[in-house]
């Protein structure tokens, strides 16, 4: 589990770390950096994708991502009583993200690229990983400066992994071998389990409404597009009641069933008094996203980590109170990170066990933690 989250130098996010539990609540204003939070979390899952630089590129490059305000406040500017303006940098231009829990650490620097016809593209500077929760000089085992990585071996000793690793390849992606760097294969991997869920469409044309080819499906895809599969796949690992329990919880007498016809499967929804069930093609919006997350938070296959952005999007407010049951349930198998700025949402996980609730707002620009108590991290120095 991922106990501290570091960001530095990401759009509003100058300087961030939050302690994180089983199940957090991350909620705040519009504009508080609720979404920028969300996007950093998705670009350390790309780095284990190898997807990093072009993830950044599509919002942008790396120039447009960077916190645009001066490197450091000075006292006066919080005060007003000087105007915020821009100071002598005394560090170089970087965006750093970073995580840790009681057995891995990592993070990553990246940095204006050198000699390249890209300049947009960011270049990784540093990468480091460790072990436990906090970067030291002794439970440091992988690191990358540049073009260089090395990995320390069973004896405790530095060897030379890599000496011309292009400033675009991660050493997460580059450098995994389960016989010289396992930590880092099995960090690796961890990351790539990660799941987010942010965009299940629901419109009229959304796939998850049409008969779609049925396969085995512990995963459902990120879109919605697979639901039919993946509620029978639920069904078929024999958690038919946990998915019974969680639509009646939510639509009292009625039943999820998945249809099917030469390959094709088919959800329909059965309630108390209609004569006939309705097909997903028939259901509301907020009915259909509810069914979605569902799917996903009932998933056979729980990931280590769980991120849901806005989940009550389209959703009646009397389905957030066993929609929070439904993501309390699911923090007792992974990790979850819930973003949402509905109070009645908020207030339900906020109590449940373990919940944590992280409160965003902004100072001069910039994305603080309301009463948060920053955890100690050290970042790997280039």
């Amino acid at each position: 589990m991922i106990t501290r989250l570091a960001i530095s130098g990401y759009r509003s996010l100058r300087d961030i770390r939050v302690t994180l539990g089983a199940l957090n609540v991350v909620t705040g204003a519009n504009g508080s950096g609720k979404s920028s939070l969300y996007r950093a979390l998705k670009l350390l899952a790309d780095i284990a994708q190898g997807r990093i630089i072009q993830s950044l590129a599509a919002e942008g490059g790396l120039q447009s991502t960077l916190w645009a305000g001066p490197e450091a406040f000075s006292r006066a500017m919080k005060a007003g009583a000087q105007p915020v303006q821009g100071v002598v940098r005394k560090n170089p231009i970087s965006l750093k993200l970073g995580f840790s829990g009681e057995d891995y650490g990592y993070a990553i620097d990246l940095g204006l690229p050198q000699d390249s016809i890209f300049s947009n593209d960011p270049a990784i500077k540093v990468e480091s990983l460790w072990t436990g929760e906090r970067l030291g000089r002794a439970n440091e085992f992988a690191i990358r400066k540049g073009p260089y990585v090395r990995i320390r071996d069973s004896n405790g000793e530095w060897r030379k992994a890599f000496q011309q690793l292009a400033q675009f390849d991660s050493m997460m992606t580059h450098c995994s071998d389960p016989r010289e760097a396992l930590e880092l294969l099995l960090l690796r991997e961890r990351m790539r389990d990660w799941r987010f869920y942010d965009h299940l469409r629901t419109d009229r044309d959304a796939p998850s409404r049409k008969p779609q080819v049925g396969t085995y499906t512990p995963i459902m895809a990120s879109d919605g597009s697979d639901l039919a599969a993946a509620v029978e796949t639920i069904r078929g690992i024999g958690a038919g009641d946990d998915m019974d329990a969680a639509v009646a919880d939510a639509f009292p007498g009625a039943r999820v069933v998945v249809t099917g016809a030469d390959g094709y499967l088919e959800v329909e929804m059965r309630q108390h008094g209609l004569l006939r069930p309705l097909k997903a093609s028939e259901l509301s919006d907020g009915t259909l996203r509810y069914l979605l997350l569902v799917a996903a938070l009932l998933s056979p296959r729980p990931p280590t980590l769980m991120i849901l952005n806005e989940p009550e999007t389209s959703l009646h407010p009397d389905l957030l109170p066993p929609l929070a049951r439904l993501i309390a349930q699911a923090s007792k198998r992974s990790q979850v990170i819930v973003v949402s700025h509905a109070q009645t949402l908020v207030a339900a996980l906020g109590a449940a066990d373990d919940s944590s609730e992280i409160v965003l707002e902004k100072d001069l620009g910039e994305t603080v933690v309301r009463d948060g108590e920053p955890p100690n991290w050290t970042w790997p120095s280039r």
